[in-house]
């Protein structure tokens, strides 16, 4: 019964009584963090998402997030080695 008359939702548009609006952006809007970042954030469907999705994983890292990367598991490593006392002994031929 009540499918014929549905209500829309209400949109939140909120701008503040002494705000100049000059670059046409609401001085309020709600985005997340790293949407200037990313590439899969844009509205071009779910093809085009994809798409984006896929170069990147092509792409990859840039070697100094990989060497990074490289030298933090290492010293987690050697410090985990540490805690429980290895003894390199065992690698004596």
């Amino acid at each position: 019964m009540g499918i014929i008359g549905r209500r829309k939702n209400k949109k939140y548009d909120y701008e503040p009584r002494y705000y100049k609006n000059t670059t046409g952006s609401k001085p309020f809007e709600i985005k997340h963090k790293f949407d200037d970042q990313r590439t899969t954030v844009q509205n071009v469907g779910l093809k085009g998402k994809f798409g984006n999705a896929m170069q990147d994983l092509k792409l990859g890292a840039d070697a100094v997030v990989k060497r990074r990367l490289l030298i933090i598991i290492s010293i987690l490593v050697l410090i985990f080695l540490w805690i429980i006392d290895f003894d390199l002994s065992i690698f004596r031929f």
